[in-house]
This record gives C-alpha cells, structure tokens and sequence, in this order.
C-alpha cells in the first residue's frame, strides 16, 4: 500500500493514555500513525509496541506548544502525504487541583497554552490537510467546569471543546467533519493525579475506551 493510499491519522498527544491506545488501535486497523508527544522514550515505545503488532508509524517528538514547530509539522504532512484522514487530539495539560484564589501563574498559563492557544493554531494549520482528504478531526470532552478545585483545568478545557465546537457548527456542511466523543473514566496517568487511592481496576482500560471510540466515530 502506498503512501498516498494508506490511511493516515496524527495522534497529537500520543505517547500515553487514550492517544497511545488510539494510536495503536488504528495502525491495526491498517492506518498509518503519525505520532506527536514531546517524550521521545514514550513515543519509541509505542512505535515498537505499533510495529510488533504488523502496522506502521512515523514519530515526531515535537510540543504542541511551539507555533514553528507545528507549522514543519503541518507542511511536511501536506508534501510528504497531501491530507490528513483523521487527526485525534488528546494533548492536554491538567494543572494541579488547588482552590481557585490560589491557582499558581505558571500552571495557569501552561494551561492556556496547551489546552487553548496549542488547540487553536493547530485548527488553523490542520484544516487544510483535513479537507484535502475529507478527513475528521477528534476532540475528548472532560466536563469539569465548575467542580471544586478544577478551576485551571475544568476551565481550560471547556474552553477547549467549546472551540471544538464552533469549528464543527462552521464545517458541517462543507466539512471537515469535526467529532468530539466523551471518554469514561480510564486509569491515565493524569486521573492518578486528580483521585489518588481511587480503585483503578474499577475503571474502563484505555484499549477498551479507544475501541469503543472509533467503533462509534467510524460508524458515522
């Protein structure tokens, strides 16, 4: 299969999580990953653990974060394979929970940049290459808003799928599809952070939640 044929989903924030179980999923449907994470390790892992199970990914250990960096990123796609099929964006960053008077300056702005201006310069680069191959794009609710002590994080990635959601009112007729699906609760390593002690053998495995996910997105 070549190139220009194979399906091609990037994986932004795919190192660990729901990105690493998409990722995997997907190169064993038959599609090729493009893998971003800034941990190199992590994404070197997942190439192996993609490749001894027969698919193929390529690795980019880049930060969302970085404008110049996913400007390379976008146009290399668009020479290297023109378009984009899918691209699945778990990237995020979850602040320390903390009351809401004492949210420390730097973990909000890294929230800010990770979960709101990344996510935005991403739209803007990504949607050319979506549309070249009428491909979709997925977001992943996290409904936090509101709760005690999630103020970064529950505000930030509100704020997130609410600009998720205004592309995919703009794109719904012309497209790209834009699709955000609502993961249950998993054993990641950013909830360890949010409910130490919790009994993690009580939540759905990443595998199992990534499985339902694309079940249900490619049955659209």
């Amino acid at each position: 299969m070549s190139e220009n044929t194979q399906k091609l989903a990037l994986v932004t924030g795919a190192s660990r999580g729901l990105g690493s179980a998409l990722a995997e999923a997907l190169a064993a449907q038959g599609w090729h990953i493009l893998a971003v994470a800034r941990t190199t390790g992590a994404l070197e892992e997942l190439d192996d653990r993609i490749r001894a199970a027969g698919g193929s990914a390529t690795l980019a250990p880049m930060d969302v974060t970085v404008p110049e960096a996913m400007v390379q990123l976008a146009a290399s796609v668009q020479q290297r394979w023109v378009g984009l099929d899918l691209w699945v964006h778990p990237a995020i960053h979850a602040a320390p929970l903390t009351p809401t008077p004492h949210i420390d300056a730097k973990d909000w702005a890294k929230s800010v940049e990770v979960n709101l201006n990344a996510t935005r310069g991403l739209i803007g680069l990504i949607e050319p290459l979506l549309i070249a191959r009428r491909g979709t794009a997925l977001f992943f609710d996290d409904p936090h808003a509101g709760d005690p002590f999630f103020g970064s994080y529950g505000a930030t990635k509100a704020a997130q799928i609410a600009l998720a959601r205004s592309w995919a009112s703009e794109t719904a007729k012309l497209g790209p599809h834009v699709a955000i699906a609502k993961p249950a609760p998993m054993p990641t390593a950013t909830r360890a952070r949010f409910y130490p002690g919790e009994d993690r053998g009580a939540l759905t495995p990443c595998r199992v939640e990534a499985a339902r996910i694309l079940t249900e997105l490619q049955a659209r």
